[in-house]
């Protein structure tokens, strides 16, 4: 008899994958400027460590917020007590109206359409559950983020087609590219209900196209399927063009009338934009009634703790703080983003270009032995293990062109980042060098195989010489 069920012992979370066992190998041998100088940087983690200074100066002169105070009562006992499923509406009010002005407040959200979860990770696989059942397949734009093998396939059995984007147009959605992907889930006999895009995008760094935006809408509106459109990041985007939502298209081209408005669906979280993942704020907005109240049951299983909520309604209600800080960390993340871009050219590297996020995606093409993912890997490990930096390679992110990575530059110190181009560079010479070395070992071997041949034929000419004087 199994003792265990098939779920526990599947191996289907992608815990296998590059990207995770990058950062297995950081953890055996971390970087530490003292103790560890020459230990695995950490360029794998998506976090936004460049606005601390902001939040915690917010802290210091709001002690009532940090102290679960009012007014200067403690509401502790409030506060610890058991709290209703839907959230703290104080909270849900500051959320939507947070995302608004990450918006440029051209859009506006109903805090009842608003479902609280544990972060996007939650709320990305919570949405599966509401829309998909076992084997039904979403569409999903390469590269994507590794963890989405794990968050919408694991515990759902939802199937994730790749729609496969190129490298010859910034890896831009194109109608023909849905076509395909919604053409290879008919041949495998998977039940499409829906596409899944991250605006901006990771691992690209980019944001969305009012015209792909417009073409997605048109996709599942002919198709009669879902959109879910991932916006954590859309408080990073520090370069033009600006930010344009999902919800922004959808009321320009009058689909609130439609049945669409209510099969689209965005993510929403605080980890990258406030930089704040280990407090697990995410966040499902919908305009369908039923999704709304069938994950508001599902948010049961991953809730947001009133301390934190409470919190961080008092933080997002100063509009003077959130103006400041959105600016501020915009900034931050231009020049932060800046750095990574001149290090890696110095060392013969060029990045796409991109305007948001807290990672480059980087073309890394000339440095492979082949064009194979072989190859890819060989190079990511060289990177890992005798550079001592993890980035994630592209297949990881089911790149479809080999030599790919995406590297992180927004969770450590500017020390760090400089060292970590430093060695980059440094391999890339040593590369380079030793391709001349064999370059000119080849050469050398074919110069003596030359002289061989030439000696051998002069000695061939001068005894066929002598033997026609000798029969002479």
């Amino acid at each position: 008899m199994k003792m265990l069920s098939e779920k526990a012992t599947c191996n289907s979370h992608g815990q296998d994958s590059s990207y995770f066992l990058g950062w297995q190998e950081y953890e055996k041998n971390p970087y530490d400027e003292i103790q560890n100088p020459k230990g695995i940087i950490q360029m794998g983690l998506a976090e936004n460590q460049l606005s601390f200074d902001l939040l915690e100066s917010w802290l210091a002169q709001n002690p009532d917020a940090a102290g679960f105070k009012r007014n200067g009562e403690s509401i502790f006992r409030e506060l610890a007590l058991f709290q209703d499923y839907h959230g703290l509406p104080a909270f849900k009010n500051a959320m939507t109206k947070f995302m608004s002005e990450i918006r440029g407040n051209k859009v506006s959200f109903d805090s009842n359409k608003l479902v609280l979860t544990a972060g996007a990770t939650s709320a990305n696989e919570t949405l599966m559950f509401c829309l998909a059942d076992q084997g039904d397949a979403f569409l999903l734009p390469t590269p994507y983020y590794p963890g989405f093998d794990r968050d919408l396939k694991w515990r759902t059995g939802a199937e994730i087609v790749p729609i496969h984007c190129e490298s010859s147009n910034g890896f831009r959605i194109t109608k023909s590219a849905l076509e395909e992907a919604y053409l290879d889930a008919k041949k495998r006999n998977l039940r499409v209900k829906g596409v899944l895009v991250t605006n901006p995008s990771n691992p690209l760094g980019t944001t969305l196209s009012r015209k792909e935006l417009e073409l997605l809408l048109t996709f599942v509106d002919a198709k009669g399927i879902h959109l879910i459109s991932d916006e954590i990041y859309s408080g990073t985007v520090f370069n033009s063009p600006n930010f344009v939502s999902v919800m922004e298209v959808l009321i320009e081209k009058n689909y609130m009338k439609t049945d669409v408005w209510e099969r689209v669906h965005i993510v929403y979280s605080l980890s990258k934009d406030l930089g704040l993942p280990g407090f697990r704020i995410g966040a499902i907005y919908s305009n369908d009634e039923m999704v709304v109240s069938a994950a508001t049951k599902m948010s049961s299983f991953g809730l947001v703790s009133s301390q934190t909520q409470y919190l961080l309604s008092c933080m997002l209600s100063d509009k003077k703080f959130t103006k400041k800080y959105l600016s501020e960390n915009q900034k931050r993340l231009k020049k932060r983003h800046a750095m990574i871009v001149k290090g890696l050219q110095n060392a013969g590297i060029n990045c796409l270009e991109s305007n948001a996020g807290l990672f480059c995606w980087v073309d890394m093409r000339h440095l492979l032995s082949s064009n194979t993912f072989d190859a890819e890997m060989d190079l990511w490990k060289k990177i890992v293990y005798d550079v001592g930096l993890n980035i994630s390679p592209g297949s990881s992110c089911h790149c479809s062109e080999p030599g790919w990575f995406r590297a992180c530059f927004a969770n450590m110190s500017e020390d760090t980042l400089n060292l970590a181009m430093r060695r980059i560079k440094d391999f890339v010479k040593s590369t380079a060098t030793n391709d001349i070395n064999e370059i000119s070992h080849q050469n050398q071997q074919q110069t003596n195989a030359n002289s061989k041949k030439k000696a051998f034929s002069k000695w061939v000419f001068r005894l066929s010489f002598n033997d026609r004087q000798r029969e002479r």
